[in-house]
């Protein structure tokens, strides 16, 4: 019998082994505290940080393995959930066929109620956005203020939205409001993209189409921590406020706003005229709004640890890094080598791909 635990605690410098004898293999694991202090012979404190915890039925003794740094290097426990952590053995059948499922049924209410113009709101909507004003510029930042101001709302109406009416039914509610309005704000953009006054043209510079593509491509990787587990994403498995450690998080703990911010330069850069700003600029004063509002909100769920992470972490991307507070495993490259940034990759690949695609459906609903 295994079982394994995290604790925060004072360390030295190597690994040791703790044996708790007791007269049951049921002796309450509870018994082992969660924390333990040590006082060296300098009287300085050290962490203690616990990996695993085996049972031996046998022998009726439990071993503890210890995981012990040096305390001068000043890291504590680990307090996040390691992102992108992807088991295929405990993966159900069962859920990822009622993924897609729902994923289907989704799409179909969608497009039924929203994008067919026959059938659906999403031209009555736009067209209402616009009427406000002939500019195109106005529009798509309109459509822009007003996908932020639910997306936004909604987010920081969830603690209270949950105990209400639970998880899942939130999780529906959350992605019932937000996705039209999404679709709505980026069918706007393609059709209306090269609308409003040219402020210069690049498209001609030498290897810059290249060099966008690029940081596009790595802006995926920032934009949509979301696919770490795409079960809660469709509400198959019970939506959960998760505090990540690893991976991107490293490198910043707002990857959303980073990937955002890459997205809308490359694309401002390449369009150049006034309504790719108008776009970017609400998008990335959307996202700038959000890290104040996500540490908000992982700071009222998860209190302490939050602020560990937080202090270990950074939003500039590499300046807890630079800074020394976030120090990377020798081998964090493993952090990437996992189902959910692979599915990244073929996912941005295909957008990309489907680009001419996009542009005539876009065209064909005439918002």
């Amino acid at each position: 019998m295994a079982a394994s635990g995290l604790l925060s605690v004072p360390l030295c410098s190597q690994y040791r082994l703790l044996r708790l004898r007791s007269n049951s293999i049921h002796t309450n694991l509870s018994r082992v505290s969660s924390s333990f202090l040590v006082k060296d012979n300098a009287s300085t404190s050290s962490s203690i940080n616990l990996l695993t915890f085996i049972a031996s039925q046998k022998r009726k003794t439990f071993v503890v393995r210890i995981a012990e740094t040096d305390a001068e290097e000043g890291e504590s426990s680990f307090l996040g959930e390691n992102s992108a952590e992807f088991d295929l053995y405990k993966q159900k059948i069962s859920s990822w066929a009622y993924f897609t499922g729902v994923l289907g049924v989704v799409l179909y209410l969608l497009n039924v109620f929203w994008i067919d113009n026959q059938t659906g709101f999403g031209k009555s909507f736009v067209d209402a956005v616009s009427s406000f004003s002939d500019s195109p510029e106005v529009a798509m930042f309109l459509l822009t203020l007003i996908f932020a101001i639910v997306h936004s709302g909604l987010a920081s109406l969830r603690n209270k939205g949950e105990k209400l009416i639970g998880e899942r039914a939130f999780r529906v509610l959350f992605a019932g409001i937000s996705l039209p309005l999404a679709v709505s704000t980026i069918v706007y953009f393609i059709n209306h993209r090269y609308d409003g006054v040219q402020l210069w043209q690049l498209q001609s510079v030498p290897w810059l189409h290249e060099l966008l593509w690029l940081t596009n491509f790595i802006s995926f990787f920032f934009l949509y921590p979301s696919t770490f587990n795409l079960l809660e994403v469709a509400a198959v498995d019970k939506p959960k406020m998760h505090l990540w450690e690893t991976g991107i998080i490293r490198i910043t703990r707002h990857p959303q706003m980073v990937g955002q911010v890459m997205w809308c330069i490359a694309h401002t850069m390449w369009i150049g005229n006034s309504v790719a700003i108008a776009a970017s600029f609400g998008l990335i004063t959307h996202h700038l709004f959000g890290v104040w509002n996500g540490d908000r909100r992982l700071a009222e769920r998860h209190g302490e640890a939050f602020e560990t992470v937080k202090q270990r972490t950074s939003i500039l991307p590499f300046a807890a890094i630079l800074e020394g507070r976030q120090k990377l495993p020798q081998d964090y490259y493993k952090e990437f080598l996992r189902l959910p940034y692979l599915s990244i990759t073929l996912i941005t690949l295909g957008i990309y791909i489907a680009h001419p695609f996009m542009r005539a459906a876009s065209a064909g609903l005439h918002w």
